[in-house]
């Protein structure tokens, strides 16, 4: 069962309260009743178990019953930095990224993105991303909500990586084989992902300057997107928990 997020302040008070949409789904999707288990966390990796004491149209309340830290979250603090794509991609992008652990999402603009949105369109396409990311969280049964950044610049993006272990740029004219990368038990990674046509090589130039090293992701070339989840899942198989036992 899906897992649903809770005020971190209520779970310490005693019984919480879910409300409006979730409330809704736990009535009419799920169809459960009064004295049904749930599932919770409070997006800071801590879970909950719970029992549910009364439902109506829009609010469910619940017992909690246990908690304990979350089993589902990386030990690797993996940031992503997506260059701006058009809009229904970078939704596509934090939905994804959120199933595949990362801790934080940091879009930017780089030389060849495409234009930002005005200030009341990008409030709005943030709050899309945050409910996007929420709700993949609960499909995914994370327990730790992922920090979404607005967008930034690209230098800012390099400014806010120095104190990272592992610095990674991925670009489709690099020659160093990701196998290359070692763990040397850092427990921290950043990523950059360039945009559609990829970075210019000014923009390698500058990361280089920042400690990062250029990796390819193979002989194809793959849609910014595609290329954004691939290298999430790789660096998470390689230097986190999706090469565990």
């Amino acid at each position: 069962m899906q897992k649903f997020i809770i005020d971190p302040v209520q779970s310490r008070q005693g019984p919480v309260c879910i409300t409006g949409q979730d409330a809704r789904h736990i009535r009419r999707v799920l169809r459960l009743k009064e004295g049904d288990p749930l599932s919770m966390t409070d997006g800071r990796g801590k879970d909950y178990s719970g029992e549910i004491l009364t439902l109506d149209q829009d609010r469910v309340e619940i017992s909690i019953l246990g908690q304990k830290q979350s089993g589902t979250e990386s030990a690797l603090d993996l940031t992503v930095c997506s260059a701006m794509l058009k809009d229904k991609k970078m939704d596509g992008v934090i939905k994804q990224l959120t199933q595949l652990g990362v801790t934080r999402w940091i879009p930017f603009y780089s030389d060849r993105s495409v234009p930002g949105p005005k200030a009341g369109k990008l409030s709005r396409r943030m709050e899309r991303w945050e409910t996007i990311a929420r709700e993949s969280l609960k499909q995914c049964r994370r327990s730790c909500l992922v920090d979404i950044s607005p967008p930034i610049a690209f230098g800012e993006v390099l400014e806010r990586s120095e104190p990272f272990f592992h610095k990674i740029a991925f670009w489709e004219e690099a020659s160093l084989p990701l196998s290359r990368l070692k763990n040397n038990k850092g427990n921290s990674a950043v990523v950059l992902i360039g945009p559609e046509g990829g970075f210019t090589k000014t923009e390698i130039l500058k990361a280089e300057d920042a400690g990062f090293a250029a990796y390819s992701l193979g002989p194809r070339i793959l849609r910014a997107e595609t290329a954004a989840l691939t290298a999430a899942g790789i660096v998470q198989f390689m230097l986190g928990d999706m090469g565990s036992p």
